[in-house]
C-alpha cells in the first residue's frame, strides 16, 4: 500500500467516481423500485437545460485549469492557484458541474431515487473532497489563497 503524497489534497474519493457510483446505485434503485419525480415531459426540457449548463462549465473550468498549467485530478498537485474564468464565481466550479449533470440526468431519467442520492453526494464530496482541498490550497498557496477564499465563493 502506497502512502499518501504530502503535496496532494488526499481527497477520499474521486468525485467523478463518486458521482457514478451514485448514479449506478440510483438506477439500480429505480429499476428495483419505480418512482418518478415529476410526470410532466417537460422534464426532457429542464433536466436537458440544466445537463447542458453543467456540461458547458465543465468544459470552461477545465480549460482554465489546463490553460493555468495545472492538474485537474485532485489526487495530483496543484501547480496553480487558478482565479480566471468560472474559478471568479465560485471555488468549485467542477464540483457544481458535476451536480448540474448528475441533478438534469436525473431529472431527464425521471429517476428519484437518482435524485435522492445526490444528498449524500454532496455530503461525502463537501467533507472527504473540497474541505481538505481547502486545507491543501491554504498550506499551499498561503496568503493568496486566502484572499482568493475570502473573495469568492465555496459554491455558488
Amino acid at each position: 500500500m502506497s502512502r499518501p503524497s504530502s503535496d496532494t489534497a488526499n481527497v477520499v474519493v474521486l468525485p467523478p467516481l463518486l458521482y457514478g457510483m451514485a448514479l449506478a446505485v440510483g438506477f439500480l434503485l429505480q429499476w428495483l423500485a419505480p418512482r418518478a419525480i415529476v410526470a410532466s415531459a417537460t422534464r426532457y426540457w429542464a433536466g436537458g437545460i440544466v445537463l447542458a449548463l453543467g456540461l458547458a462549465l465543465a468544459f470552461w473550468g477545465r480549460h482554465h485549469m489546463e490553460r493555468a498549467g495545472t492538474n485537474v485530478n485532485p489526487r495530483e498537485p496543484t501547480t496553480a492557484l487558478v482565479v480566471s474564468g468560472p474559478f471568479r464565481f465560485s471555488r468549485n466550479p467542477l464540483y457544481v458541474a458535476l451536480t448540474l449533470m448528475y441533478a438534469g440526468l436525473a431529472v431527464v431519467a425521471n429517476a428519484f431515487w437518482v435524485l435522492v442520492l445526490l444528498v449524500p453526494v454532496l455530503l461525502v464530496l463537501h467533507s472527504g473532497v473540497v474541505r481538505r482541498e481547502e486545507r491543501y490550497l491554504e498550506a499551499k498557496f498561503g496568503e493568496a489563497y486566502r484572499q482568493y477564499r475570502a473573495r469568492v465563493r465555496r459554491y455558488l
